[in-house]
Parts: structure tokens; sequence; C-alpha cells
């Protein structure tokens, strides 16, 4: 079986894990959104957005073994209409949370919030984390450019060994991600300022304005 999807390598398992490991813990719009969402709603809210981020891989997964991702990499158009998607979304999203910062109505830390506060609903951050990842097209590319390279090129079912790649990939980042809303929880626990949910707005919404802007400014790979 293993031979077939062209993953009998032990050390090819090793070397995957470990980079999705580290491709996972690299800042980007899916950590900041988990960590974010966690400090400023709570750990439910955070996990929510995380599984939300992890149906949005699966997407992108699904999308570059179906051969999405390969119509991304040869159409500039279709690439610019994601890309433009994904960062109006982003910049909605810095929005938000700067005009909270502004107005002073970002809710404070930590999670004892008072009773008249209501609570995020679970759908809502699942939706914010799936549209998050899923309306980026650097995603599916970025599905496209690593997953193969794993996969051994005498394999008879590249397209099934692209998909457990895929799976183990979205299932790895997932609970990494769930990781980080422990820890952010814990953060949260502390005793902070009572201005510090208003800077905490304001430096996300700013950092998700810029990551916006790398977005809208990125470019879609020359068609080889």
């Amino acid at each position: 079986m293993l031979e077939a999807l062209g993953l009998a390598d032990p050390r090819a398992w090793l070397l995957f894990m470990g980079a999705t490991l580290v491709l996972n813990a690299t800042p980007g719009v899916d950590l900041l959104l988990t960590i974010t969402r966690t400090l400023q709603a709570g750990p439910r809210a955070g996990a929510a957005a995380a599984l939300g981020i992890g149906a949005g891989c699966a997407v992108h997964a699904l999308a570059a073994a179906g051969g999405l991702a390969s119509l991304l990499a040869v159409s500039a158009a279709v690439f610019d209409l994601l890309k433009t998607l994904g960062a109006v979304y982003l910049l909605w999203l810095a929005f938000g949370l700067l005009r909270a910062a502004w107005r002073g109505s970002a809710p404070a830390l930590p999670a004892s919030a008072p009773a008249s506060t209501p609570a995020p609903r679970w759908a809502a951050e699942f939706r914010r984390g799936l549209l998050t990842n899923v309306l980026n097209p650097k995603v599916a590319l970025f599905f496209l450019a690593f997953v193969p390279q794993f996969i051994a090129p005498t394999a008879s079912a590249k397209t099934a060994a692209f998909l457990v790649l895929g799976a183990l990939f979205v299932v790895q980042g997932t609970l990494f991600l769930l990781a980080v809303v422990a820890l952010s929880a814990r953060l949260r626990a502390l005793p902070w300022p009572a201005s510090t949910g208003r800077w905490l707005h304001g430096g996300a919404g700013l950092l998700f304005a810029l990551l916006a802007w790398r977005l809208w400014t990125s470019r879609a790979p020359a068609a080889g």
C-alpha cells in the first residue's frame, strides 16, 4: 500500500512531519487570527477559529488534488480574483479591530467579562477562520508546491498519496493551533491592565492590514 503511494521511506515521513511543524509555527494570518480570537473572546472562540482554519486547509488540499491549485498557478485572472477577495476580507477584519480600539469598545482582559457581554457564536468564529484561510490563494499554491516533494516519482497512486499527506498536514496544523489556543488562554487569564484589550485590538488590526497589503501585492507564479 505504502509502496503504491510512494510513501514507503520512513525518512520521508519524518522530514514531512518536521517540515510541516516548522511551517505551521511560522507567523502568518492563521496563527495571528487564532491568537487574537483567543485573547479577545476566550478559548472557545479561538478553538472554533482554529477548526475553521483546519477546514479551510482541507478545502485547499482537496482543491490542489483536484487540479484547482494548478489553475491558480497558470491563470493570473483567477489568482487575482481570489487574492482580491482575500485582501478585502482581511481589511474588513482589520477595520473592525481598529474601530473597536479607536472607540474604546474593545473588551478588557482577562476572561472574566461582564455577564452582559454576549458570548461569541461558535459558528461565526468557525466561519471567520474558514474564510480567512479559503480566501488566500497562496495556501492552495503552497499545497501544490510543498506536498508533491514527498511523493516518490514512481508512485502509482499519486493523487491518493497527495490526499494522505494533505490530511496529515491538516491534522497536525489543527492540533498545533489548538495548542496555541491553550497557551493563549493561559496568558489571557493573567492580570492585565484595563487598556490591554484596546491595545490588542489596535495591534491586531494593524497586523491584519499589513497582511492584507502583502496578499494584495503578491503575484501569481509565472507559468512554466
